[in-house]
């Protein structure tokens, strides 16, 4: 077998090496210098500004509810794809790649046509004094929407590997189904549950454009940690802005850490189905 040339390799590492640290590690390099440019105590004011601190809680909040939400419809959705033949199957997944195609600005509009004042449900809602659009419920609606996909997407091709025969076997031995699910399926797809979950809560924390669409920008009330940065760095406050956009950064850090070491185990544990 033909070997390439030892230079070839090395320049090629070299290469990915310099990509990598020009597009990746020198920007958040520069997020944190400039977040704590002026000392630790202009940071730390910073992030505990009122606003600062009701945007860090909106987003764990909104993530909080997204994430659970989604996780158990996605998980739902994969199961029906992977174990059942139905009529519109081919129907149902496309339309779970479908927040991944559409602009996340249009996925917002979407919403505002939907629960707007002058949307469909609009007059309804408003005769109920019910708001959607320009609250939190808009904003969790706007954030479920993108970020479905990552569950169901993660747990579609595994199951299909892993194939009906455990769950069968566990049937005809006389055990219920959710008995079966809980000590059979769940065991054998936690990894890639865990993977899909960890891709929800990032796109989550990090959701700009749908969110920024239905929350009306209002200060304290509808703004996430990506909207405050918006907002602040418009102002000309850049330490500010640079300190939440460094909190953000390292919640973005330790979710790809996490990530890194679940695709260990999906790894592992596809080799062992194989």
């Amino acid at each position: 077998m033909r070997k390439e040339p030892k230079w070839v390799k090395w320049t090629l590492i070299a290469i990915a090496l310099l990509f990598l640290a020009l597009f990746v590690a020198l920007p958040v390099f520069t997020i944190f210098e400039q977040a704590f440019s002026r000392g630790w105590e202009v940071y730390a004011r910073s992030i505990l500004d009122e606003d600062a601190l009701a945007a860090i809680k909106l987003t764990l909040l909104i993530a909080a509810i997204v994430v659970p939400l989604n996780a158990f419809f996605g998980l739902l959705t994969a199961w029906a794809i992977a174990k059942f033949e139905f009529f519109g199957k081919n129907v149902l997944i496309t339309l779970i790649e479908l927040p991944f195609s559409v602009s996340p600005i249009i996925a917002g509009l979407i919403f505002i046509l939907l629960f707007g004042a002058h949307g469909w449900f609009g007059e309804w809602l408003m005769e109920r004094e019910i708001r959607i659009v320009f609250a939190l419920p808009g904003m969790i609606l706007a954030t479920a929407f993108v970020t479905f996909p990552f569950v169901a997407r993660e747990l579609i091709p595994l199951m299909q590997e892993l194939g009906k025969d455990d769950e069968e076997a566990s049937l005809t031995l006389g055990a219920g189904g959710l008995y079966t699910f809980w000590r059979v399926t769940l065991p054998n797809i936690k990894w890639g549950l865990l993977y899909g979950v960890i891709l929800t809560n990032a796109r989550a924390m990090g959701e700009f454009g749908a969110v920024a669409v239905v929350s009306g920008l209002q200060r304290g009330v509808t703004m996430t940690m990506p909207l405050q940065i918006e907002v602040l760095y418009n102002e000309y406050h850049l330490t500010a802005a640079f300190a939440v956009a460094s909190l953000l950064t390292f919640l973005a850090l330790v979710t790809m850490a996490a990530k890194s070491a679940i695709e260990r185990f999906i790894a592992l544990q596809r080799k062992e189905i194989i």
